[in-house]
């Protein structure tokens, strides 16, 4: 399987936000130390280090949320 594609059923509101959150997958898991195989297949991770990834890009993205709301700036 390419870099960047994903075998995850789950569709994304926003389709073009797929290349945003594949570049965020691998800035998180540099931060945390976990090596991502160059083929993009993670099948043979360990479950603790992709649940790490997963907690932390949804720690961040609530950040982020979080961020643009106390600004004013929210969808309707």
């Amino acid at each position: 399987m390419a870099a960047g594609q994903s075998r995850s059923s789950n569709q994304l509101v926003v389709p073009q936000a797929s290349q945003a959150l594949d570049q965020l997958k691998y800035e998180v898991a540099q931060e945390l130390g976990i090596q991502i195989p160059q083929d993009g297949y993670m099948g043979y991770m360990a479950t603790r280090d992709t649940g790490a990834i997963g907690g932390h890009i949804t720690r961040r993205l609530v950040q982020i949320a979080e961020q643009q709301l106390s600004g004013g700036q929210f969808a309707r």
